[in-house]
């Protein structure tokens, strides 16, 4: 049963989505039985250079990636047992050889990263492995009344779809407050569905589906309860909402549980407490895929050894890298893939995959954290307007 499930031996990283020819960089290796020999090759041979790095088991299997703006002092860090986090301990018990590549610059070494956890899903890993952390989409649709409803890829009934979001237990229980405060079915499709202005022949007595209607949760499009035009109304309600156009629940909630607070109905306040928090935690993973999403620009990166490249983000994700334009062959290139790239919207494939999530957010982090970096970015026009005039530009 071992063999089974054996993983793949490591024989080095493999190619690079981010080089212009999808080569492999180089790989440097030390190895060693005891920690104490491999921190001498360390010391040896690391340079201070930003890049990644792989730690190998005695088995060959590849057990943790990382990445660090200096190799030399991220990588001397795990030998340094009384500072050390207890998590990088167990990791140099189990390695046997230490690997890793020179990247071009700290944002270069930061996508090799999630490309190569992605790519390898070591086990000491957590952030990028979709297996590990499951996403799903908040999806609108299933006719003739649409509902809300979670998937792990948005079908092709669905109306619309949005996130991805972090799957269990909260994204749940919001979907169902959501389907609750609005007032739309969650019923199974088998459920017929009768609206009030759908004429019958023969009427004939109607028995809903479940209680919801009853207790005020449902507007009962099962026992012609409302018309097609109010149940529609609902769902552009929620759509607004998903979109991020109408926060006015979250505010009805917030004063509902106030007032709840202040005429001591403590059971009720505590109840849309929860209610508001759920919707809450919906509304803040929406928007942060949302904006995520909305990042489209050139952004150039000077690398260690004073080259530049620009990194083409269209739609929260790298989507290739060109060297910045001075020759004639350069200047063609970049020319090119930005015109392809930027010539078509950023949603126009829908939203990220739960396998592009990762990069998305990773991008947005780097620049929600580096406000300086988000000055250097360019419009794709103001990028070829910069390619335009590298054409005119004397030669050295």
């Amino acid at each position: 049963m071992k063999g089974l499930f054996a993983r793949q031996a490591f024989t080095g990283f493999g190619p690079s989505a981010l080089l212009p020819d999808g080569g492999s960089p180089r790989l440097h290796k030390v190895k060693a039985y005891r920690p104490g020999r491999l921190r001498l090759l360390v010391r040896r041979d690391c340079p201070r250079l930003p890049g990644v790095y792989g730690m190998v088991d005695p088995k060959g299997e590849l057990i943790y990636v990382g990445k660090a703006k200096n190799l030399r002092v991220r990588l001397l860090s795990y030998f340094r047992w009384r500072s050390r986090d207890p998590k990088a301990g167990r990791i140099l018990q189990r390695t046997r050889l230490l690997v890793w590549e020179i990247a071009t610059s700290e944002f270069a070494a930061l996508l090799r990263e999630l490309e190569l956890i992605q790519r390898w899903q070591p086990r000491f890993n957590v952030q990028g492995q979709p297996w590990l952390r499951r996403r799903v989409y908040v999806c609108v649709g299933r006719q003739p009344a649409a509902t809300l409803f979670l998937a792990q890829q948005p079908p092709r009934t669905a109306a619309e779809s949005f996130g991805p979001v972090p799957a269990g237990f909260k994204a749940r229980e919001a979907v169902r407050r959501l389907n609750d405060w609005f007032r739309l079915r969650d019923c199974p499709q088998s459920q017929k569905m009768t609206f009030a202005d759908q004429p019958q022949l023969f009427p004939l007595p109607l028995t809903p589906g479940c209680i919801r209607h009853e207790i005020g949760t449902c507007l009962g499009p099962c026992i012609a309860a409302c018309t097609r035009d109010d149940y529609a109304a609902s769902v552009q309600a929620v759509l607004a909402f998903l979109r991020g156009d109408d926060a006015s629940p979250l505010r009805v909630l917030e004063r509902q549980m106030i007032a709840a607070a202040a005429d001591l109905a403590f059971e009720r306040a505590a109840a849309l407490r929860d209610k508001l928090d759920s919707l809450t935690w919906l509304s803040e993973r929406l928007r942060l895929v949302r904006e995520a999403s909305q990042h489209s620009f050139v952004y150039p990166v000077r690398s260690h050894d004073d080259t530049e490249a620009w990194y083409l983000i269209h739609g929260g994700c790298v989507r290739a890298v060109v060297a910045a334009p001075k020759e004639e062959k350069s200047r063609r290139e970049a020319a090119k893939r930005i015109r392809e790239l930027y010539g078509r919207s950023a949603w126009a494939s829908g939203p990220p995959s739960p396998r592009e999530i990762d990069g998305v957010l990773l991008v947005a982090a780097w620049f929600r954290h580096r406000k300086e970096e988000c000055r250097r970015t360019m419009k794709p026009t103001v990028a070829l307007e910069r390619v335009a005039c590298s054409a005119n530009e004397p030669q050295a």
